[in-house]
């Protein structure tokens, strides 16, 4: 049995009299990859970033590593990669330069030069953050999110907005992730992705857990044979013919 390195009790939050997680529980073991699902406005960002203690909760409770990430900040900061959603970037700056910045960050950093060569930047070193493209913006921010040397990478939404081919090609980098043991917690609402990276995953539906377990189980629990048409259903939506 894999040991917890994410655990997750009741957690609640509500914006404006709306709750937007609603007692959420779940546990990720270590080397696992773990998504968290559901359309936009779900809750799932809300939930890492209580994970992460840059939000507090108005209940329950979050623990990396057996810590509580806000009262822990620097310890867990320095075993955890994060790519959120917002990545904004200093006008003009280069490949290189954000790279050296993230690295200074840390006690224990890893080569940049050999992350950008691992996710095939290498060659992009000197460009400007603005010109490079989706694809290879979005693999930039897993390469900054793992400079750290981290023990678990949190990755939010990560292929919104790519096209099929840059998607792709990020779910390769992902893989190679996997591979390597890394402890992986991934929000997405694209169901291919789930199925090509998770090992377990829980749908939510207005903050609220629907379903739990691996992607063969969620799918056995509904009346359909795959995750796509699995996942309509339990979020209350007509599936299409």
């Amino acid at each position: 049995m894999s040991t917890e390195c994410i655990k997750v009790y009741e957690l609640t939050k509500s914006f404006c009299g709306r709750k937007v997680v609603d007692g959420l529980s779940f546990s990720v073991g270590k080397g696992q990859v773990f998504g968290l699902l559901g359309q936009n406005g779900a809750g799932k960002s809300t939930t890492i970033e209580m994970i992460l203690g840059l939000k507090k909760p108005d209940s329950g409770r979050a623990a990396i590593l057996g810590r509580e990430a806000g009262k822990c900040r620097k310890e867990i900061f320095q075993r955890v990669g994060v790519q959120l959603q917002a990545s904004n970037y200093q006008a003009a700056i280069r490949v290189d330069e954000v790279c050296r910045e993230y690295a200074a960050l840390y006690l224990h950093s890893r080569d940049y030069h050999e992350l950008l060569e691992e996710f095939g930047l290498g060659k992009l070193e000197k460009s400007q953050v603005v010109k490079l493209s989706g694809g290879e913006r979005q693999k930039l921010s897993v390469v900054l999110a793992l400079i750290g040397n981290p023990e678990i990478v949190f990755l939010d939404e990560l292929t919104t907005g790519l096209d099929v081919a840059a998607r792709r090609e990020v779910w390769r980098t992902l893989k190679r992730l996997k591979e390597s043991g890394l402890t992986v917690f991934l929000t997405t609402h694209y169901m291919e992705e789930a199925e090509n990276l998770c090992d377990r995953v829980m749908l939510i539906r207005n903050g609220k857990k629907v379903t739990e377990g691996t992607v063969s189980e969620v799918v056995k629990a509904s009346p359909y044979d795959n995750l796509e048409e699995a996942y309509l259903w339990y979020m209350g939506e007509e599936v299409g013919l």
